[in-house]
Formats: C-alpha cells, structure tokens, sequence
C-alpha cells in the first residue's frame, strides 16, 4: 500500500508552504441545471432506481461506524439513515427523506457536470505514477473511474466530518505497472480506483484514521502500521467483489487506537 515517494514528497513540500414505509411519486423538486444528474421525485424507504443508486453513491460516505451504504438502487433503512446523517450534517432537517432541499444540497456540493464532489477531482485520483488515465488495472477504466467517483464522495464526507479543511491525496488509482513500481499490496484496491492516501495540514493522521471509521471505509490503515506513519489510507474492500480477497472489514492504525 506504499505510494510513490515522490508524489508524497511533492505534496508534503506543498503542505509546508504559507420516512414513509412507501414511497411515492410526489411533486418534483424544483428543476436544477446540473450537467451531471437531476432527481426529479422525492425519495424514501420503499423507493427504487437509478436514481435511488445516483443518491447513494453521494451519501455513501455517512454510513454508521463500521458501515457501508449499499449501491444497489434500494432506498432502505441503511439509506435512509445515510440520508439523515447527511442532512444532519449539512444543517438540513434530519427525517431521512431527500427532497428538494437535499437535492439542492447536493447540486451545491457537485462541482461540475463530471459528477465529483467540489473539493475533489478524477485528476487527484488518477494513476498514481503521473502516467494519467485509468486503463491498466484489473477492471475497465470506466468501471475504475465509477469506483473513483464513490471514492470521491466518501472523501467529501470525510472531509467535512473534519472541519471542512483540505484533504490532499497522495495516491489514489494505480495501474498494475505502476503498483508495481511503488512496491504496492500484490492486489491493492488502488487498483480498483477503491483507495486513497492521505495527509492534511490542519488535522492529524489519527484524526483522518478515527474519523474514517463512518464515512463507509472498510480499509483503514494509518500511523503505527508499517509502512503508513506518514500517511493514512483508506479503502472501500467490502464493496469489492471483484479483488481476489474477502469481503471484510480491515482496520490497523495501532498509535490512534483504530483496529
């Protein structure tokens, strides 16, 4: 799980520079010129679709200590309670039902017509050797590249459960060859677009690592870890049925406590 050196190194260099059971097709929300993606119903326990699916790629990251939120177009009581975390966190009133207000929310924090979160791009987790693109891993780069956008969103939701400060990736997606090169984990799930590297200059690594907990990573691997006292990484392993290992939780961060 090691990163290139020198990207890290770049980086740090920077760093020290100055509901209802049923749901129901009711009135929409109020259309919103968005490139990505516009919901137009409301939606709660009970409901079903894609748009369900395009919701829980974007609150996958306020799922319960130790949780996941499930992308399978369901709206149940996990999505539900993701629902209301996020809402809860963005001062909006917390029922679990997203509707016009949620949805606002939401466009609010979609940068672009790309769908990433605002304050993170396809660009910081690309390949990680500077080769860019996101062919070369063991899924197609448009399989990859949906991973990366999940990823994304749960890095947003960590990011404001810290303060709102800035997050810097280190290392995200890596081609095969280049997880090679930088000695990574022979099947690392930053070969599945499912990981990220971290550092922050304003909260500590633990503090990444310990807030990580319930913001939907199921790989947390930080200070007193080999190999990971210079930076905290994150992955989403439960959600990969298609890497060579089980499906369970993986938490070593031994000097903060995580494990």
């Amino acid at each position: 799980m090691r990163v290139n050196t020198l990207k890290r190194a770049a980086v740090a260099f920077a760093l020290a520079l100055p509901g209802a059971a049923v749901a129901t097709v009711v009135a929409a929300p109020p259309a919103h010129a968005d490139g990505c993606y516009t919901w137009n119903r409301t939606l709660s326990q009970g409901s079903s679709g894609d748009d369900v699916r395009q919701l829980q790629i974007r609150v996958a990251g306020w799922a319960a200590y130790g949780g996941i939120v499930r992308v399978d177009g369901v709206y149940g009581p996990e999505t539900a309670a993701a629902v209301k975390r996020f809402q809860t966190a963005y001062g909006l009133r917390a029922d679990g039902v997203a509707g016009s207000q949620t949805f606002t929310r939401i466009y609010d924090l979609q940068k672009d017509s790309d769908c990433t979160p605002k304050h993170f791009s396809y660009a910081e987790l690309d390949n990680g050797c500077g080769k860019g693109g996101w062919a070369g891993g063991p899924l197609s780069a448009s399989a990859t590249r949906e991973n990366a956008l999940r990823t994304m969103w749960k890095l947003e939701a960590l990011r404001r459960s810290l303060g709102d400060k800035p997050l810097y990736v280190t290392s995200g997606f890596r081609s095969i060859a280049c997880n090679r090169q930088v000695g990574g984990a022979a099947d690392s799930q930053h070969l599945y677009g499912n990981a990220a590297d971290l550092i922050a200059k304003h909260r500590s690594l633990c503090d990444i690592a310990r807030s990580a907990r319930s913001r939907g990573f199921s790989g947390i691997y930080g200070p007193g870890y080999p190999d990971h006292d210079d930076h905290t990484h994150v992955d989403s392993r439960r959600e990969n049925n298609r890497d060579k290992s089980s499906n369970t939780k993986g938490w070593s961060a031994p000097d903060c406590g995580v494990k």
